[in-house]
């Protein structure tokens, strides 16, 4: 089995959606994009100056088929990216309210990861972390962060297990939630 990682192209925004949706979850997202929601986060990931966007993401390949993706992205930009994200959920969802703010200056953030389920148990999230993470640090970064969930302690593990640490407590989508950090 040969596991590549490599940065995505706008022909990889399906599975950059279904990474995205695996990470919000599918009721947050529904809320969010409606029934079609993997079309309206595909959508979302061909915008070069969206959240999701294929040019902020990551993609793995088990043996040349797409097994997951990972999406990052300065902090600083937040803002400035929600933009089009927001616009084009709103074409669907009128009602959205945006959320707040998961990350700010001075951080990249990991907003984002999902693993097809048959690829799940191969290491491959760790590989993606780890690459997205380098290229952060590339780029000049100092820190990256990301969140997770309270109920969901084997992933705040793997992070754990690549040298990021708690920082805050933070309540986000109405979920108890860690912020976590990693350090140049």
């Amino acid at each position: 089995m040969n596991i590549t990682i490599r940065q995505a192209t706008i022909d990889d925004a399906n599975i950059i959606a279904h990474a995205v949706a695996m990470a919000i979850g599918e009721e947050s997202v529904l809320d969010y994009c409606g029934n079609n929601y993997i079309d309206v986060l595909t959508e979302i990931a061909q915008y070069e100056d969206s959240q999701y966007s294929y040019l902020n993401a990551l993609v793995a390949e088990v043996d040349g088929k797409s097994a997951g993706a990972i999406v990052g992205y300065d902090g600083a930009l937040l803002e400035h990216l929600r933009k089009r994200t927001f616009s084009i959920i709103r074409k669907y969802n009128p009602d959205v309210v945006v959320c707040e703010n998961e990350t700010g200056a001075g951080e990249f953030y990991m907003d984002s990861l999902g693993i097809l389920p048959e690829y799940r148990g191969l290491g491959i999230g760790r590989k993606l972390m780890i690459a997205l993470r380098e290229k952060a640090f590339n780029e000049g970064h100092d820190c990256v962060g990301l969140m997770v969930d309270f109920l969901n302690p084997n992933a705040e593990r793997l992070y754990l297990s690549i040298d990021f640490e708690r920082v805050e407590k933070r309540i986000f989508f109405g979920h108890d939630m860690w912020h976590l950090q990693s350090k140049r």
